[in-house]
């Protein structure tokens, strides 16, 4: 071969990995899972709810100007979620798949902070988030509503229930939820030092991917043996806490921690189911859904034996099952 020709073909397969360069590079700009598509770009309907704003995503914006990001899907009764932190609505996708395909309209927001929605410095407090549910909920005028919160997102049920009333709620769901509330004290001496929160900011603070990466093993009970985990469930978990930011996620922390729902917990008025795993390491069982489930009027108590904390993803079939019977009861 001649350096001439050599040096042709060299040249070839240069302008080879230069296209599949591009290639990758033209699929890595479409939406990741979890991110919204067009479903017209795949041939589909016009999506059922319309889209507010510019963008292909379902928005509101709030008295502060913060905007949400919602999803919307299905038609019916509607059954409204709230995410754990520090991930976003795509933690529900198969509760509001499963839900969506059995007859109900299910709807979940990124909190503030969280996900796809806006990143104020400010706000990122549990009355504020109360408010923001409340907003989405009179802005969509949904009646009759299921509400159902995982962890923060069960302590942002009871406070909006407490802030705003039963009015608009037929049914409750806590699962793996934080309150009554989840540090320890003279009044709560069954909860988790400070200290403990204290090591979870400052992790977050010096490398918030690592700690993620890290939280996601006993977030999903991955460290325990016979354990139903899978590795991409803890990507997941990794992905959806990277799309928020680190101060709305870090305010989150106290709000998680440190908020008394007791009073919340008190006013619910609606019958409420109560789901936690007795091998929850990270929202302990004792001093939280078995104590709810004390504290609320109308509640039942579903223990699920040897489920961790990220149960809507371990045991979803058994959570799909038990919200849908709960739903129809």
């Amino acid at each position: 071969m001649s350096t001439k020709d050599h040096g042709s073909e060299i040249d070839s397969s240069r302008r080879a990995f230069m296209g599949g360069v591009a290639m990758a590079s033209a699929a890595l700009a479409l939406p990741v899972a979890g991110l919204s598509m067009p479903s017209t770009a795949l041939g589909a309907t016009a999506p059922s709810h319309p889209t507010h704003g510019t963008s292909d995503m379902s928005t509101i914006t709030t008295k502060d100007g913060t905007e949400l990001y919602y999803k919307d899907w299905g038609q019916g009764q509607p059954v409204v979620f709230s995410h754990g932190w520090p991930l976003t609505a795509d933690a529900w996708d198969a509760q509001m798949f499963f839900l969506s395909s059995h007859g109900y309209r299910t709807i979940a927001h990124d909190r503030r902070g969280h996900g796809r929605s806006g990143q104020p410095w400010n706000g990122n407090d549990m009355d504020t988030y109360a408010d923001d549910l409340a907003a989405l909920i009179e802005k969509l005028d949904l009646k009759n509503i299921v509400l159902v919160g995982h962890s923060t997102g069960g302590g942002e049920v009871a406070h909006y229930i407490g802030r705003h009333g039963n009015a608009r709620v037929a049914k409750a769901v806590l699962i793996g939820a934080v309150p009554p509330v989840m540090v320890k004290s003279e009044k709560n001496p069954g909860g988790l030092p400070l200290s403990v929160f204290d090591d979870i900011r400052a992790k977050t603070l010096a490398d918030r991917s690592q700690f993620f990466k890290d939280l996601s093993g006993p977030f999903y009970g991955a460290n325990h043996p016979n354990s139903k985990a899978t590795q991409g469930m803890r990507d997941s978990f990794w992905m959806q806490g990277m799309q928020g930011g680190l101060k709305g996620q870090y305010d989150c922390i106290k709000q998680f921690s440190e908020v008394d729902y007791t009073d919340d917990l008190k006013k619910i008025e609606v019958p409420t189911l109560v789901i936690h795993g007795d091998d929850d390491q990270i929202v302990p069982i004792d001093d939280s859904g078995r104590l709810t489930a004390k504290i609320v009027k109308h509640a039942t108590l579903k223990v699920y034996p040897g489920a961790p904390h990220g149960l809507t993803a371990t045991h979803q079939e058994q959570v799909n099952k038990d919200l849908l019977d709960f739903i129809r009861s």
